[in-house]
């Protein structure tokens, strides 16, 4: 009922039974104080004042609804000023509902006779005469208690937007860095492409052959946040082939991949800009042999992967794209529970460490009991 201007009928049933149900529950409390307490000389059945409660509950249990939608629809468009005027010219109908569907449902109750009366001679007035100001105490508990209700909704509710303009930007982030990497990748690619055409064509038409399904695989999964590790080592190795096409002999690649980390979810493309940061300041830019290192294992709930290569002695430059996009993917999707490190050794070897959760998405292709790792070593010369 509290969600819209024009009350849907199912809303309305659903207010009316919350309503009847909290005022039952206290109507027999009160009906029990009243057997106990107030008139404990009088002989009064348990009954006739549970009655009695009752009826009461009852009349605050169908105008409780109503003041609270009032209190939604006009707490906005309401002069402040006129709150106080406006809460006092309503307690005057809600005192005469009152006392009309108590007159219906039951008829006056006359506690020095301990018995209800006929309703002939005595109207629904003398109920407002003889309990004002109960009336008016529960008149105010009511618009009090919708006031806080309808801040705690509106609280709620500012919470659940900002919650979802939060959740809206980072994937706008994402995306946007998601976006980044496309062109850096390609520029890169092709920029080592131009490099031989004029030496080696068929190399050149090789690597262009390669980078086509490259590309075709990542628009494929463009819009996956999350892929299996598996997954994502197939890419970098088409990549690293991409790359043999290129440096020849010049480069080595050594895998060393847990076979309990295949299905362990990861960000798509996470991989591949260290990898291709790798190439890039170790085997491009020195004319000797390089290698290159992936790792990837799983300790408990956290996944690390490693990639450590080679460094050239005088190292290309260049603006990090790559690894800063990785660091700031990181943070966006996993927080605090994830870390990025880089760091160059004194034997001109570069070491890049991320760590996050390991999130598995289903049963691994790899059996349980293949617990120990193992090394796959590719030579290229």
């Amino acid at each position: 009922m509290l969600g819209s201007k024009l009350p849907d009928p199912r809303q309305i049933v659903r207010a009316y039974l919350v309503s009847v149900g909290v005022w039952c529950a206290l109507s027999l409390l009160t009906g029990w104080s009243y057997y106990n307490f107030y008139e404990p000389n009088l002989h009064a059945s348990f009954r006739d004042m549970l009655l009695l409660a009752g009826s009461r509950g009852l009349a605050y249990a169908l105008l409780t609804p109503p003041i609270f939608y009032l209190v939604h629809r006009y707490a906005d468009s309401a002069s402040r000023a006129w709150y106080p005027f406006a809460y006092a010219l309503g307690l005057c109908p809600f005192m005469l509902l009152y006392a009309c569907i108590r007159w219906v449902v039951l008829p006056p109750w006359d506690s020095s006779r301990q018995q209800y009366v006929s309703r002939l001679g005595h109207g629904p007035l003398e109920l407002i005469y003889g309990g004002f100001a109960d009336q008016i105490t529960i008149y105010i508990a009511i618009v009090v208690a919708a006031h806080a209700f309808e801040y705690f909704q509106r609280v709620r509710k500012q919470e659940l937007e900002r919650y979802e303009y939060q959740q809206a930007l980072a994937a706008c982030e994402l995306q946007a860095l998601k976006m980044q990497l496309h062109p850096h990748f390609l520029f890169n690619t092709l920029h080592g492409i131009s490099t031989l055409i004029d030496s080696d064509g068929a190399s050149a038409k090789a690597m262009i052959v390669k980078l086509s399904s490259l590309l075709r695989t990542a628009l494929q999964h463009s819009g996956s946040d999350l892929v299996p590790l598996q997954g994502e080592l197939k890419f970098v190795r088409e990549y690293l082939e991409l790359e043999e096409i290129r440096f020849g002999k010049r480069l080595r690649i050594v895998w060393s991949i847990a076979p309990d980390t295949h299905q362990v979810l990861v960000p798509q493309l996470i991989l591949q800009p260290v990898v291709e940061n790798a190439i890039r300041h170790g085997i491009a830019g020195s004319r000797d042999k390089g290698f290159v290192e992936i790792s990837a294992e799983r300790s408990e709930e956290v996944l690390e992967l490693r990639v450590r290569n080679s460094v050239a002695i005088t190292r290309a430059t260049g603006n990090g794209v790559g690894l800063r996009n990785t660091a700031a993917r990181l943070r966006h999707l996993y927080s605090d529970e994830a870390t990025f490190s880089f760091t160059v050794a004194e034997d001109h070897a570069a070491t890049t460490i991320l760590r996050f959760p390991a999130l598995s998405s289903y049963a691994p292709l790899v059996p349980p009991a293949a617990e120990s790792r193992y090394q796959e070593q590719v030579n290229s010369g």
